[in-house]
């Protein structure tokens, strides 16, 4: 019953990400939400600032602190070791969640495209970003990292086994897919507003420090990190070069 009890829960935590990950995608893009990232400005822009950047601020502090293999062991000391994953899967949902609720439109555009044409492009951009880092989910294994393979073999009777370090495709040419394609989605907007662009900033600043310390992660668990890290390019692939033989992008 206990097993059951943590496999429901994995369920759970999966399915509250998969939606909240779709309505922040959503948000994002101003796409049939009743509030989205570029509303009209309610409150004063200083204020609006300060409570964005608070709200920022605590995802960042959640999602990375959450990940670190520190944290994980003190967890694992009030949550089954099998459930820990999805506890961080679900806690960064309800960060998510309190970012899109309390977010304040700030008004302000700081660009605007008119062009038909280049409307068009930059929203191909944008679906190819979102779609990139779904793929790079599943090359990694989804279910891994939303923690439905911990509760699954839990359930099972099985052990848990850690990801092999192995190459797949897109990590053949970038180390962080996934990273590149939440950049293009936060960034590829025909119209970039004030808060738009707080949002873009302030993510693509947390990723860029965050994966210091994802890689500094990988590299204790996987010492061959290095020499793949050495040959391929973190965010943007090489026009040219060799292709490397081993990946693991699991936070």
């Amino acid at each position: 019953m206990k097993r059951l009890g943590i496999f429901l829960y994995g369920v759970a935590s999966y399915l509250v990400a998969f939606v909240t990950l779709l309505y922040v995608i959503a948000f994002i893009g101003n796409l049939w939400v009743p509030k989205s990232i570029d509303s009209a400005a309610t409150a004063p822009f200083w204020q609006a600032l300060l409570v964005n950047l608070g709200l920022l601020g605590v995802f960042a502090v959640q999602h990375s602190v959450m990940a670190r293999p520190f944290f994980k062991r003190w967890l694992t000391r009030f949550v089954p070791a099998a459930a820990e994953r999805s506890t961080y899967v679900l806690a960064s949902s309800l960060a998510l969640i309190l970012l899109v609720v309390f977010w304040e439109p700030m008004g302000g555009v700081i660009w605007h495209v008119e062009s038909p044409t280049a409307m068009a492009v930059i929203h191909v951009v944008f679906v190819l970003g979102w779609a990139l880092m779904f793929v790079s989910t599943f090359l990694i294994n989804h279910f891994d990292l939303f923690g439905l393979r911990q509760v699954w073999l839990n359930l099972a009777g099985r052990e848990y086994t850690p990801l092999r370090f192995e190459l797949t495709w897109l990590y053949r040419f970038v180390r962080h897919p996934l990273y590149t394609g939440l950049f293009l989605g936060m960034w590829a907007t025909p119209t970039m507003t004030a808060a738009h662009l707080v949002f873009a900033l302030m993510a693509s600043a947390y990723i860029l420090v965050g994966v210091r310390l994802e890689e500094r992660d990988l590299r204790a668990f996987h010492p061959e990190y290095d020499d793949y890290a050495r040959e391929v390019p973190r965010f943007v692939p090489k026009l040219r070069g060799s292709r490397p033989t081993a990946v693991s992008d699991l936070a």
